[in-house]
């Protein structure tokens, strides 16, 4: 399938999101989609599959003008989209999200269970999933979450795959699959078009890259034609002189220390400190329980055993009003289910942890309330038409920075940042780490959870590395290399 995009134009309101981008995708090819959060990637892609409608341009596929009025339309052309905010249905089981709304069924209408199951194991396998089909898919990992929704586009008679940000969420091993997958896709003539913030994966598997900033197209090349610092100087529109910014770490005294806790089936007699000032990376294979911890140190899960102090006095968290109370502010890896509420205006969401800041004698000050949400847009640089804006209608990494806009907020003495970057851009990314530098100049101790190694390597002082619910190994900074945390990760000494 050869698609050709030209001239297209969107607004919402006033707010003009594209003006005049162009893309085109040839068939068996893996076309690169990047720029800065709120470039337009995603909306040029949802109005390529239906989902919004352009305001001018002409879309042409196999050389005829076509138009899809809905997802539907494009999925039975052969257009499969998978989404960055996955589109799982948590109530169902995994084999009813695979096949929901093209259900398998006899004449007489009952459903051919045995034959979807067949299908669903069949592609499972080529992609090395082990997930229990009977299994509910809000019970799974959002990797598994995410493999589920790779497999059910596959499922279909597709020409063409968008995928925005498929490996946010995977581990290395799921990721080299895909890639797998990607290769044998590109062999049989389907075109996959790769919306991605990681910069490595796109010089590894991708043969062309569009760049995009500011809603208009900036430039289209062959991979093999550009270079890492290139796309950034075009993704930003200035020099980004080093990936992450020099850490002069100054510690001081201990600010949590957490011994000996456990949660039954999820993580065993974990012990650590951090101090103020410092950043902690937490580093291991998805399902490791690093992510379980954390939920638990907040009160969102129990603990079965373990004391946790904080600044050497014992700390009683039951729930996460309980640690909010205490000073600790918990950014969470699934911002679209517990770190947004995305009806909520973007400074509805800031200001929800701190609202007690800004209320006096029961009334809430609208002024103080404008110049903290103001002062977080610009600092984030934030990309939103207003504060007012719901924060669903944010492009994704947008709204990863009103999550943490909405705990540096609080004041925290205690950060907890879990995967703080994902599907966030590369210039948005060092915003993040500056801000987690200056963080901890003013003595916040930082506990950060990351799938990126480099990003361990680039921002952790110390590296603590779990591996099937246990801590296998700490490493300075010094002595961290990606070889011993993969190594520690994988059970090993």
């Amino acid at each position: 399938m050869r698609i050709e995009m030209k001239g297209i134009h969107k607004a919402f309101g006033s707010n003009q999101v594209l003006s005049g981008v162009n893309f085109d995708l040839e068939p068996g090819e893996v076309h690169a989609l990047m720029g800065e959060n709120g470039a337009g990637k995603s909306t040029m892609m949802n109005i390529l599959t239906g989902l919004y409608v352009k305001d001018a341009g002409t879309i042409t596929i196999d050389g005829k003008e076509t138009y899809f009025s809905n997802p539907k339309e494009a999925e039975k052309a052969g257009i499969a989209f998978i989404h960055q905010e996955l589109n799982v249905w948590p109530d169902m089981t995994v084999l009813q999200n695979l096949f929901i709304g093209r259900e398998m069924s006899s004449s007489f209408g009952l459903l051919k269970e045995k034959e979807m199951k067949a299908l669903a194991a069949e592609q499972f396998r080529k992609l090395s999933v082990d997930i229990p089909l009977n299994a509910e898919a809000g019970e799974c990992s959002v990797g598994q979450q995410q493999m589920i929704e790779i497999a059910k586009a596959l499922l279909t008679e597709t020409k063409v795959i968008i995928m925005d940000e498929p490996t946010s969420a995977l581990t290395e091993r799921e990721i080299r699959k895909l890639f797998e997958v990607i290769a044998s896709l590109k062999k049989e003539g389907v075109s996959i078009v790769y919306i991605s913030h990681r910069m490595e994966e796109i010089f590894e598997i991708c043969d062309r890259i569009t760049v995009m900033r500011d809603g208009r197209t900036v430039d289209t090349q062959a991979i093999p034609d550009t270079n890492f610092d290139e796309v950034v100087r075009k993704m930003v529109g200035r020099e980004l002189t080093e990936r992450y910014p020099a850490r002069t770490p100054n510690p001081g005294k201990v600010a949590l220390e957490v011994a000996h806790a456990s949660r039954k089936g999820l993580f065993e007699d974990i012990s650590f400190k951090v101090h103020e000032g410092e950043i902690v990376g937490f580093s291991g294979l998805m399902g490791s329980g690093r992510t379980e911890i954390m939920r638990a140190l907040f009160g969102l899960d129990p603990l079965d055993r373990g004391e946790v102090t904080l600044f050497g006095k014992k700390a009683a968290i039951r729930k996460p009003d309980d640690a909010v109370k205490l000073g600790i502010g918990f950014i969470t890896e699934d911002r679209k289910d517990e770190g947004l509420i995305l009806d909520f205006s973007v400074r509805e969401n800031m200001v929800l942890p701190s609202l007690k800041s800004f209320t006096s004698k029961g009334l809430i000050s609208a002024q103080k309330e404008k110049s903290f949400v103001d002062m977080l847009i610009k600092r984030l640089r934030i990309k939103t038409h207003t504060s007012e804006t719901a924060a669903g209608n944010l492009s994704g990494g947008n709204q990863q920075k009103v999550v943490i806009a909405k705990w540096v907020g609080i004041g925290p003495r205690v950060l907890i940042l879990d995967e703080p970057t994902r599907g966030v851009d590369v210039g948005a990314k060092r915003e993040i780490y500056q801000l987690m530098n200056e963080l901890t100049g003013h003595g916040v101790a930082i506990i950060m959870v990351s799938s990126e190694l480099p990003e361990v390597l680039g921002m952790s002082d110390r590296i603590v590395v779990v591996h099937e619910g246990r801590i296998t190994g700490e490493l300075s900074r010094e002595e961290a290399t990606q070889e011993k945390i993969m190594t520690l990760a994988t059970g090993g000494q």
